[in-house]
């Protein structure tokens, strides 16, 4: 037997008319009973009492409804989420990401997105340093990973350029550097700067200052930098997005002036990537981008 004899036999026994039964199946009477002769014999007993009209349920065949109701019922499902699945709308993507990505809004505002699209994909998400981020996706221990670029990636591994922003300041409560009516590249040559992951924006800064900059440590993420600078270890160039994301005492933040240094926020990926749901999460996005309009200096 296979699962269409329990359909065939689900059909009689709701209908309890053979012709009713061949007609919402759209096979034809005969071969409907022949097919539940086949059971029968299969089984060894009868399943149904035939009468002129109508057919009525023997004791094993009341028996059998329970667990045929019930199988078919579970191979549907199976069938179901294999279909979701190959759709992307079930499965599982692990996801890594750095802080700037959260305190610009962005992550939370495309995970809801998909969230709300796809609510049986679950997402488990981590934060992750930056330097490793870019490998743990080639290898596969996190599917998809929001960094700050500009970043060399490994072979295989591409990025979606989302949001672009510029760098503050952080200070020391006590710099000199607060005395100033306005705070310029130029007046940073002589300090030293605490280095985030992505120090793109201090070597931005000091080259439009026109000097080598001075490096300070560099103590992972943008909270240990912003600690250091609390403590008078240095001033350090980071996002825009921490002001009023990230208030340590003794730190300061102040904006660039003449300064157009920027970094973006991107999401890397793999380049020929087969798990159907991180795919659906990789098509919302790049439809999300592709929607919105470049802005000047994005």
């Amino acid at each position: 037997m296979d699962i269409r004899h329990f359909r065939y036999f689900l059909a009689v026994a709701r209908q309890r008319n053979f012709t009713r039964a061949a007609e919402q199946l759209g096979i034809a009477p005969p071969t409907l009973s022949r097919q539940i002769q086949d059971m029968e014999t299969t089984l060894g007993t009868r399943l149904f009492v035939r009468q002129q009209r109508e057919v009525s349920l023997t004791e094993a065949g009341a028996a059998l409804l329970i667990e045929a109701e019930a199988t078919v019922r579970q191979f549907e499902f199976a069938q179901r989420n294999a279909q979701r699945a190959g759709r992307g709308e079930i499965g599982h993507i692990q996801l890594g990401y750095v802080a700037s990505a959260v305190y610009s809004g962005l992550l939370q505002r495309q995970m809801q997105a998909f969230v709300q699209a796809f609510p049986d994909v679950s997402v488990n998400v981590r934060e992750c340093a930056m330097a490793t981020l870019p490998g743990a996706v080639a290898d596969g221990r996190v599917d998809i990973g929001y960094i700050r670029s500009p970043m060399t990636l490994p072979e295989g591994i591409e990025a979606v350029r989302l949001d672009s922003e510029g760098f503050v300041l952080a200070l020391p409560q006590d710099s000199w550097l607060l005395g100033l009516k306005a705070i310029g590249c130029e007046h940073l040559q002589n300090e030293t700067f605490i280095l985030p992951e992505q120090i793109s924006g201090t070597l931005q800064v000091a080259a439009q200052g026109g000097y080598a900059p001075r490096l300070g440590p560099q103590p992972g993420g943008l909270v240990a930098v912003v600690a250091l600078v609390s403590l008078g270890q240095g001033v350090a160039v980071v996002p825009a997005s921490m002001v009023g994301h990230v208030s340590l005492p003794g730190v300061v933040y102040r904006s660039i002036q003449g300064s157009d240094a920027s970094s973006w926020l991107s999401l890397i990926h793999r380049r020929f990537e087969q798990a159907p749901a991180v795919a659906r999460y990789l098509q919302q996005i790049k439809q999300t981008v592709a929607a919105v309009p470049s802005r000047p200096g994005a």
